[in-house]
């Protein structure tokens, strides 16, 4: 890397060169039976060059032909791609403890087992079909650039992902758990797959209209994207954020408080640097309801006159390689605040209403204005506090600056979300449900 960066050097006004090792090893188990065993590593190089006001881009899965990698990020200048800002100098970072190692101690048979075992229990108390998945991951990040910063990181993780499949469907109650080293799916989590899977195995068709809607983890994607763009510089510099004139204004409810805090790292993925070597911190996005930050990379913090947060992530609506992606702002340690209802606590609030298990179409509606509409998979029905059924056929349909302004209750627990950040289950109501009945 440090050879990589002189030679930059002498061609162009700034570089940065980032590299970063992955390895995951999944063991899948379907229908209870031991379906995948893999082990994935990867690793890459990319190199970013500034010259005249403009940047450039190339990556590589290795350092044999170091020209070639240069010669390919100068020659991307042509493509006149404007960055008026510097590569930061970070002179030092937090310590985090953010590696354990005894996840790569876990054997491949650790993993089997605990699959089994989470199977056995699924198996006996819920008769449906179960999947359970059991995964390590380590990741070893380095970045240097000419200014003189030189950051490293490695986390690691071991996680579990369980659930029972409803009879004839591809839906069904799943809960994840993620640790730095081994720990067996705690109990709680299990309990709550059986207890909510069997009490929701009949299928119901109640009216729709406006009732409370309960958001679990799986389906805060709904409601995290759109205040994810809201947040965002890039929407903010587009002039696409409904909030952008809005800071110390109130915005949502005072239930909620919005945080992303990369540096901590009682949980996995804590990072102490984003993508572009800038130092992380917390940061308070949303306090009981009022609007107080938006979230910079290097890029849009040089636009609108602001200082980079510590939010440019090589990260995709859709996913991907980070080694082939640019950084953009993003927020991939985001977490709601907990309220002090338990999940049936919850669930006793509610007269009529859907517990969204889960949401079919996150990405349908209109993402920057706040709007969605999605589907419930699955969706449960509850009446005076109590579980009927599930519902099928089942739509829901708002904007997060109506609904997120009228919430009920915000659960005490938080679980990990599919976008990277913690979150609880959020009761609201007034939200407008379409049913088949």
């Amino acid at each position: 890397m440090e050879e990589l960066l002189e030679m930059a050097n002498k061609v162009c006004d700034e570089a940065e060169v980032y590299s970063i090792e992955q390895n995951h090893r999944p063991v899948t188990f379907k229908n209870a039976k031991i379906h995948d065993v893999d082990s994935k590593f990867q690793s890459g190089i990319s190199l970013r060059v500034l010259k005249n006001g403009k940047i450039g881009f190339a990556y590589t899965r290795n350092l044999l032909e170091r020209e070639e990698l240069l010669r390919n990020a100068v020659d991307s200048l042509k493509g006149g791609v404007a960055a008026d800002y510097a590569f930061p100098f970070t002179r030092s970072i937090a310590e985090l403890d953010t590696y354990d190692s005894s996840v790569e101690k876990i054997s491949g048979a650790d993993l089997v087992e605990e699959c089994k075992r989470v199977c056995d229990i699924l198996k006996s108390r819920t008769g449906g079909e179960i999947s359970v998945s059991a995964f390590t991951y380590t990741e070893n990040i380095r970045i240097t650039n000419s200014s003189g910063t030189d950051v490293a990181g490695k986390t690691g993780m071991f996680g579990v992902y369980a659930g029972s499949v409803f009879p004839g469907s591809a839906t069904g109650i799943w809960r994840v758990s993620l640790r730095k080293g081994f720990e067996k799916m705690p109990d709680e989590l299990l309990d709550q797959i059986a207890d909510v899977y069997t009490r929701s195995l009949d299928v119901v068709e109640p009216k729709g209209g406006k009732m409370k809607v309960m958001f679990m983890p799986n389906s805060m994607l709904t409601l995290n994207w759109r205040i994810l763009s809201g947040t965002s510089s890039k929407s903010v510099y587009d002039k696409t954020s409904p909030v952008a004139d809005k800071m110390g204004q109130q915005v949502f409810s005072e239930k909620l408080t919005i945080v992303d805090d990369p540096l901590d790292d009682s949980r996995p993925g804590a990072r102490a640097f984003d993508d572009e070597g800038v130092a992380c911190s917390p940061l308070t996005l949303v306090d009981r309801g009022v609007l107080k930050s938006f979230y910079y990379d290097l890029h849009y913090a040089s636009k609108l006159g602001a200082k980079a947060t510590g939010h440019g992530y090589k990260s995709a609506q859709w996913g991907g390689d980070p080694i082939s992606l640019k950084p953009v702002p993003s927020l991939s340690h985001m977490s709601i605040r907990p309220g002090r209802e338990s999940y049936w606590d919850l669930v006793k609030l509610i007269d009529r209403g859907i517990i969204m298990e889960g949401a079919l179409g996150a990405h349908s509606g209109n993402i920057p204005n706040g709007d969605y509409s999605v589907g419930a998979n699955p969706g449960l029905y509850v009446e005076d506090g109590k579980i009927i059924g599930r519902v099928k056929g089942t739509m829901i349909a708002g904007n997060i600056y109506e609904t997120l302004n009228d919430v009920v209750a915000v659960g005490d627990t938080l679980y990990h979300a599919s976008f990277g950040g913690w979150v609880p289950a959020v009761l609201l109501d007034g939200v407008s449900v379409a049913t088949k009945g």
